[in-house]
């Protein structure tokens, strides 16, 4: 698609809209959404053993450094035009931000209806009784590693609030996200490859019940083949004109 028409057709008359967000959203901010050998984050390590339950309670400490690391990044990076346009129309209809990232993006941007579907870099708990946790202060310098502190309740060891590999979704935002979806007037497809399951299979719940899905992507993705419309640019650019189309539609 060349230009805004489509896409402001549909928006214009949604009420409730969920705008579902992928790792591409917060790579307009400068986050990586996998690997970047110029920014280090994803350079020399593997994933997965950053990113399972069985390689936390085999060495804590090296993952345990390195999520902190990943919080200072993300809470250095800024919002960008995007976030912003979600938290615009949040303000004009009923807008929920159904999320796969585990940044703070889309709350420090003004939203205030967030689901993440993978949890934050900025909520904790005890590896043990999932007591929450408090962390006040991220490095700013990559260390190797680093001890993680232990649950005030049971002495266990506290952890990122992140899903890791192996790890199913939290039921509740699962069920918030899915009856957003099924009750929208649109789903929103923005930044996300649509590869990463089960949290892919979300958007099929609204074509299922018949919601117009639109698709903001700059290139073809898993997900463009159930989209309604699916067009070609990005976050920052095109959610602005959404907005947009949105207000000069003028419905109170």
């Amino acid at each position: 698609m060349s230009d805004t028409g489509d896409a402001s057709a549909l928006v214009r008359d949604a009420v409730r809209v969920v705008v579902f967000t992928g790792a591409g959203m917060s790579a307009e901010s400068g986050l990586d959404t996998y690997r970047n050998d110029e920014s280090g984050l994803w350079d020399r390590v593997d994933p997965e053993a950053m990113a399972s339950i069985d390689a936390w309670r085999r060495d804590p400490e090296p993952m345990w450094s390195w999520y902190l690391w990943r919080a200072h990044l993300a809470r250095a990076a800024e919002p960008n035009a995007g976030h912003r346009a979600v938290a615009d129309w949040g303000r004009l209809r009923s807008v929920t931000v159904v999320t796969q990232n585990i940044d703070d993006l889309h709350e420090r941007a003004g939203s205030d209806d967030v689901v993440h579907l993978h949890g934050s870099l900025f909520e904790f708990r005890c590896t043990e009784c999932a007591a929450p946790f408090e962390v006040r202060e991220f490095p700013e310098v990559r260390v190797s590693s680093m001890r993680p502190p232990g649950c005030v309740r049971c002495g266990g060891a506290v952890r990122p609030g992140v899903v890791w590999f192996g790890e199913a979704l939290p039921a509740a935002e699962w069920e918030r996200a899915a009856e957003a979806l099924v009750g929208a007037d649109l789903v929103v497809i923005v930044g996300t490859s649509g590869v990463v399951q089960p949290a892919a299979s979300l958007p099929l719940l609204a074509v299922e019940a018949g919601v117009p899905v639109l698709e903001i992507t700059p290139a073809p993705t898993e997900l463009t083949r159930i989209a309604d419309v699916s067009w070609s640019t990005t976050a920052a650019l095109g959610l602005p004109l959404l907005v947009d189309a949105v207000r000069t539609r003028g419905i109170p």
